[in-house]
């Protein structure tokens, strides 16, 4: 039985401040994610600036709001794990000069977590909560609004911790998918973050009403992604079919007057946008199982863990089942709650590298281009 360390988690790699309690690696006593999407949807994406000066801002009461709820006093803590790459160097640093600030008054260990690793063990720490344990080495794929790249995954045991280690199998070349969707969802004026949105309108399309081709890669690694022509695609599409610019205007029109939801949108929406949104979802998706699927078939893994915003994706989610249930391989997913940036998953890979007996010192930098290995 893992011990029950109590680990506090801190994320602050893009726009969320987060923090959590996280008890054994497994048992989520809370978990707290103050939001910055409402400050930066005005500009269509991330400002990091404003970013870091929101952190600044939220970092203290958050930590705050997660002992409360996990019932809990600072001085209970065993451990404080936080992010330290990779992200925005400027909000990175935030958590990071926090956590070291923390681990000092409290005379606590510090544990310094990849961001990426964080999402495997989002993954993993449901999956075992659950009573499943997913059969390891397995292949990860990580897919969000700055991240789509593919892990393997390995973890070996003694005396009671696990070392875990990574391999790249390979990653965007160009934009990550969640990031086309952003830039899909700017052009057809459908607000940010463009993925729910998306998603959601997707529903009331044809996906096979648009052709888009399939991605070719013609040197280098089989096993990358590349979105940005499936967004060019996109572009290109509406430049032809300029009949569709005054509805683009009035989904413009609408997000200024604060009128964001599906059930909004959609009435401003023809049949053959729809059915464009539809066609460049089913695009994006498939390009993301396909190559997945083959990556693992291709290392000899059959399992398989997504994580990550885009993970939430309900037609992902649904096409990794269908199609892994058919090639005979068991896949994984975190709940939606834990697929976006949040803090638990951190406190869930700080716990593993401090059992592992992993400690960082007060001279611990962030990276805004930290690997994972």
């Amino acid at each position: 039985m893992q011990s029950e360390y109590l680990i506090l988690g801190i994320e602050s790699s893009c726009d969320e401040t987060a923090a959590a309690v996280v008890a054994g690696g497994v048992r989520v006593l809370s978990n707290v994610v103050a939001s910055q999407i409402d400050i930066h949807r005005k500009y269509g994406g991330v400002v990091p600036e404003l970013a870091s000066r929101e952190h600044l801002r939220r970092i203290v009461p958050v930590v705050r709001e997660a002992t409360e709820q996990a019932k809990i006093e600072l001085r209970d803590l065993d451990a404080i794990a936080v992010t330290s790459g990779p992200g925005l160097i400027g909000a990175l640093l935030v958590g990071v000069t926090y956590g070291k600030v923390l681990a000092q008054a409290l005379s606590k260990p510090l544990v310094a977590v990849n961001h990426l690793e964080g999402h495997v063990h989002a993954v993993l720490l449901e999956a075992h909560a659950a009573g499943r344990s997913p059969q390891l080495p397995a292949v990860c794929l990580i897919v969000s609004g700055g991240h789509t790249i593919l892990y393997a995954v390995r973890a070996d045991s003694s005396n009671g911790a696990q070392w875990f280690s990574y391999s790249r199998i390979g990653g965007t070349r160009d934009d990550a998918a969640g990031e086309a969707y952003d830039k899909v969802a700017r052009m057809l004026a459908l607000g940010y973050p463009g993925g729910p949105i998306v998603d959601k309108l997707a529903a009331y399309g044809n996906p096979r009403a648009v052709r888009f081709g399939s991605t070719k890669m013609s040197s280098g690694n089989p096993h990358d992604f590349s979105f940005s022509g499936i967004k060019t695609a996109v572009l290109y599409h509406l430049r032809r079919n300029a009949h569709l610019e005054p509805e683009i205007e009035a989904r413009r029109q609408a997000l200024a007057r604060g009128e964001r939801g599906a059930d909004q949108l959609r009435p401003l929406s023809s049949s053959e946008t729809l059915d464009l949104i539809a066609s460049f979802q089913r695009a994006v998706v498939e390009d993301l199982v396909s190559r997945t699927l083959t990556a693992a078939a291709a290392h000899g893994l059959r399992t398989v863990l997504v994580s990550g915003g885009v993970a939430a994706n309900s037609e992902l989610r649904r096409t990794f089942e269908t199609e892994a249930a058919q090639r005979g391989f068991e896949v994984f997913f975190p709940s939606r709650a834990l697929s976006t940036d949040n803090a638990a998953m951190i406190a869930a890979a700080g716990h593993a590298r401090f059992v592992a007996g992993e400690r960082a010192d007060m001279l611990l930098d962030p990276s805004a281009n930290l690997p994972l290995s």
